[in-house]
């Protein structure tokens, strides 16, 4: 209610769009799907879900299994190559469109539903940077890192993917991380003990190794890894790379694999418009034990999300999307929700 008095009353209401369509990447298959079917349903729509062509099962397992809960027509789980997501993004049934992807993949579903003008979640991919203090203790963050890096094998769109360290520290932070990288097991995960796995489809894997080749040629030093692991399968072991800077293709693209360059730096305001100096902005991170000085840092990354001595920090009630190329609005928390629905305002003239 904006205003209720002798001359109107004047209500602000959420509306449903109708139909939604959704289309979802091969990394996390369904915890992504439901990061889209839970609140386009909750806002009253219905949906058709379009999962990668290279992870179709579990998706349509979930439909599967959601179809004697829900009302007929109100979940569709439909799979189909990349011919089948632009229709959907260009039907005109269909009033709005969340996506999550590549930037490449997202600028096509934004044209193609652009001639009808369909309302937009893009939820597009990253190149996160991490930003080390010169005050950091490297024993203390190295595990974070890491993970925050190397976690499902990089194939994260908000993992680390670049490294920003004060080059004093350079030394006992690759070392550090080194130990780790060389410490964890990849391979098969029904086995036991490992911790990694593979790149899931060909295209991925010979990309990733592509990128560590053009690295090597231009003078980076893999420090560990840098080659895919014996016995076939897309398997990389995990890989850090110094000796690299802006304008190579391993610091300035999404890697979107098990590769992390670790660059230098002179100072923060140098570290600081480097990470920002890409049209990537989904989000980053920066690390000190010094709390508020590495907040004052952290909020001047021009990013979705900006996080504090940890990455990787998404939550099902916080706001999750990027700046610049790395998407349009954000999913997850009420205003995830929001994003499935359109303002009326509804004006009662009184007397």
């Amino acid at each position: 209610m904006l205003q209720d008095d002798a001359n109107a009353r004047i209500e602000v209401r959420r509306r449903p769009y109708g139909v939604v369509g959704a289309i979802t990447p091969w990394n996390f298959p369904v915890m992504l799907a439901i990061w889209k079917i839970a609140p386009a349903l909750l806002a009253g729509n219905t949906l058709v879900l379009k999962p990668s062509p290279f992870t179709p099962l579990s998706t349509l397992k979930l439909g599967e299994i959601l179809r004697d809960a829900l009302p007929a027509g109100v979940l569709n789980v439909v799979s189909g190559n990349d011919q089948l997501g632009a229709w959907i993004s260009s039907h005109p049934a269909v009033r709005k469109i969340s996506f999550t992807g590549s930037v490449a993949t997202g600028k096509k579903v934004a044209a193609s539903a652009a001639p009808d003008l369909k309302r937009l979640t893009l939820e597009l991919g990253g190149n996160d940077a991490a930003i080390l203090l010169d005050d950091v203790d490297p024993a203390k963050v190295a595990e974070k890192l890491f993970w925050g890096a190397f976690s499902n094998s990089g194939q994260i769109c908000s993992a680390i993917k670049r490294l920003y360290v004060p080059e004093k520290l350079e030394a006992p932070i690759v070392d550090a991380l080194a130990a780790i990288a060389k410490s964890v097991k990849v391979g098969d995960g029904m086995q036991e003990g490992v911790l990694l796995g593979p790149l899931n489809n060909k295209m991925q894997f010979d990309r990733v190794n592509e990128l560590i080749a053009d690295a090597q040629s231009a003078g980076g030093r893999c420090v560990t890894g840098g080659t895919a692991k014996a016995g076939g399968g897309y398997f990389i072991q995990p890989t850090l790379v110094t000796g690299l800077k802006e304008g190579t293709r391993l610091v300035d693209e999404e890697q979107f694999g098990p590769a992390l360059p670790i660059v230098t730096y002179t100072s923060v305001d140098d570290a600081l418009e480097r990470a920002n100096g890409t049209m990537y902005g989904l989000s980053g991170s920066v690390w000190s034990s010094n709390v508020d000085r590495a907040t004052e840092v952290a909020t001047q990354l021009e990013t979705g999300s900006a996080w504090v001595n940890q990455h990787l920090a998404v939550l099902p009630h916080a706001p999750f999307g990027g700046a610049k190329w790395s998407g349009i609005g954000v999913e997850n928390g009420p205003w995830g929700l929001l994003g499935f629905t359109e303002l009326q305002t509804v004006n009662i003239a009184k007397g």
